[in-house]
């Protein structure tokens, strides 16, 4: 069975697509599932600090800016990306306390 995951382009990552519960997966899949994810989770914090160096370059020049339909358009996309930050932060959270189910004892 291959891994459910999928590059998410608004966040800029990989994230799992999983079609069933976690606990419909067999032990080896969600092993596979948690160590392909810890990879992906440890890209989150460059990828916010990315978007936080757009954010403060569109801020500068939010401040400059003179023309207000311009200064609207800067204001949405800077809310736009710090969504993206929050959605980063909430998947950076995601998988923290989910554990590969136990074997059942006979």
């Amino acid at each position: 069975m291959n891994v459910p995951f999928h590059f998410n382009l608004r966040l800029g990552i990989q994230i799992p697509a999983l079609s069933a519960s976690w606990d419909a997966y067999p032990r080896d899949i969600q092993e596979e599932v948690l160590y392909q994810w810890e990879h992906s989770r440890g890209d989150i914090p460059a990828r916010i600090r990315e978007i936080e160096e757009e954010i403060n370059e569109k801020q500068q020049r939010l401040y400059e800016e003179t023309d207000f339909d311009r200064s609207c358009r800067l204001n949405e996309e800077i809310s736009e990306r710090a969504s993206v930050i929050t959605d980063l932060w909430i998947w950076y959270r995601t998988g923290e306390n989910i554990q590969v189910k136990q074997r059942a004892k006979n």
